[in-house]
């Protein structure tokens, strides 16, 4: 039996392998071989490779786990997959209850049936969420800040300055499972697998991402004006923000959500810009 440590050499500003080297100080009785993801012909053709026995561990952040299952059969793999958080965004560790710096986690059970969501006519799979409002400039603004400079990314900061400055709320049609709801002045209208999205804020603190029914959760936050919002808005760090009279939480398998202008979209943390609306199905 070989355990294989796949990682990418210019993930976290070109740490990737020194990330991914921590790993032995877990697996000291592993046979260990680490593999860089740049330099192989991709995940379908490596697991065909691979003995019955052999193990895969990722290494990497949200983006690295959004890029694999959306690479792959995730339903069809016999091999143990292992992952272990070396990025920088680590919502996905966070939700299943991890801290930096813990063994590496058996994941199988988590990257099958999955749910997808369509966005300009494409449609992927989805493992933490899809962030829609506010949530997808922060994405934006992070981007646009990061081609700048090599320094660590405030999303907070930069979710406050949206708020008291350059976001806008729009009008949001949300539509689960069939029942349509309308919502003036929305600012958040995600869709989540998982409890946390945006390094580290609890959306939605009752998702369980293997709920047997695999419902997926949709949060909406509106209505009110932006120091309404700011007052509120921290409390989404521990998950008390859907107590509040501007937050809607709405389960279902079948969701739609449409603004009445352009904004942002992120999907895992990965940026889509320009978008009216999006449809997550399981």
């Amino acid at each position: 039996m070989k355990t294989y440590v796949l990682y990418n050499r210019k993930s976290n500003n070109g740490k990737g392998l020194e990330g991914a080297q921590k790993i032995k100080e877990h697996w000291k009785d592993r046979e260990l071989e680490f593999v860089d993801i740049i330099d192989f012909e991709g995940y379908p053709e490596f697991f065909k490779k691979l003995a019955a026995d052999d193990e895969v561990c990722l290494c990497g952040g949200d983006g690295t786990l959004n890029r694999f299952i959306n690479s792959i059969d995730c339903d069809g793999i016999k091999n143990k997959v292992f992952y272990f958080p070396t990025g920088s965004g680590n919502d996905f560790w966070n939700d299943l209850e991890k801290k930096p710096g813990d063994a590496p986690e058996q994941i199988n059970k988590y990257i099958t049936k999955l749910p997808t969501v369509t966005v300009k006519g494409k449609t992927s799979k989805f493992i933490n969420g899809i962030g829609y409002g506010i949530d997808g400039y922060c994405c934006e603004e992070g981007d646009r800040l990061k081609e700048k400079s090599d320094k660590p990314i405030n999303y907070t900061s930069i979710a406050i300055k949206g708020l008291l400055f350059r976001y806008k709320p729009t009008n949001a049609e949300v539509e689960v499972d069939g029942k349509k709801q309308s919502f003036k002045k929305a600012w958040l209208a995600p869709t989540m697998k998982g409890r946390f999205y945006g390094g580290g804020m609890m959306a939605t603190p009752h998702q369980n991402r293997l709920d047997p029914e695999r419902n997926v959760t949709c949060m909406v936050m509106n209505g009110a004006g932006k120091l309404h919002t700011l007052i509120v808005f921290p409390s989404i760090f521990k998950g008390e923000h859907v107590k509040k009279s501007i937050v809607h939480v709405m389960k279902g398998k079948h969701v739609k959500v449409k603004f009445d202008r352009a904004v942002a979209l992120q999907i895992d943390g990965e940026t889509v810009l320009g978008v009216t609306g999006y449809e997550v199905n399981i």
